[in-house]
């Protein structure tokens, strides 16, 4: 099967939703071709996405890493491989279903069909879209996004999504490996290093649903990486220069 569109699903003890959100993607009308990247998951992971593979035999891919090595990392290795393997619209994906897999075609459209660079799955872009979140969550959630508009200039609502479609021109043109961020902070980064760059961001109204399997890997020194990282890039950007769209 070819496929011009590849899925990275980054996972760590994801056992209950794994099978589900491969079979989920497979089933949608457009072809998309999914790359699992797992960090030595104790619960067996891995092989689940190992046994689907004998199904799913040209579509399927999986890379294993030893060891918890971060969210960025895990994004960094699978855009490398997305390049390598020459797909033209690369995506990331939660694997516990808060990220609607129906809305991939949604964000491929924004990109393919609409002009769009890079496409956001945005929470906040029509109100804030969030379900079965704590209230206290919520709120920090849209203010930490306030927060990164008012500090970057940058003009996305949900600078934190974790639920984007770039185009392969976009990836090839950021210094992946000049990439600071390896927590939850890498979304903003990159959003604002595509914007640095000259890139169009579109940003597509989705409902963000909390997981209901598994454990959630979001803890408080994720939002602190943010807090205090995002000034600190924000003053590198004075004295970076930027490669620009071709």
């Amino acid at each position: 099967m070819i496929s011009d569109s590849l899925v990275i699903i980054p996972t760590y003890n994801e056992i209950e939703n794994i099978e589900n959100i491969i079979r989920a993607v497979f089933s949608l009308d457009k072809d998309f071709h999914v790359l699992i990247i797992d960090d030595g998951s104790p619960d067996g992971t891995a092989d689940t996405v190992k046994k689907l593979q004998s199904e799913f035999t040209d579509s399927l891919f999986l890379i294993q890493r030893q060891g918890k090595l971060g969210l960025g990392t895990a994004y960094i290795a699978g855009f490398k491989w997305a390049l390598e393997h020459k797909y033209e619209f690369i995506f990331e994906m939660d694997a516990d279903f808060s990220h609607n897999p129906n809305d991939l075609v949604r964000l491929h459209e924004a990109c393919a069909v609409k002009g769009g660079d890079l496409s956001v799955g945005s929470r906040y872009i029509s109100g804030v879209n969030v379900v079965n979140w704590p209230m206290g969550r919520v709120l920090m959630s849209w203010l930490a996004s306030k927060y990164v508009q008012f500090i970057t200039r940058l003009q996305v609502k949900d600078t934190t999504a974790g639920f984007v479609c770039y185009r392969r021109q976009v990836l090839n043109t950021i210094d992946l490996d000049n990439i600071q961020f390896k927590g939850y902070a890498f979304q903003i980064e990159m959003k604002f290093t595509a914007y640095k760059c000259g890139f169009k961001i579109i940003e597509v109204p989705v409902i963000f649903i909390n997981r209901e399997l598994g454990t959630s890997k979001m803890n408080t020194s994720i939002f602190g990486e943010a807090l205090f990282g995002v000034i600190n890039m924000k003053i590198k950007s004075w004295f970076h220069k930027y490669p620009q769209k071709a």
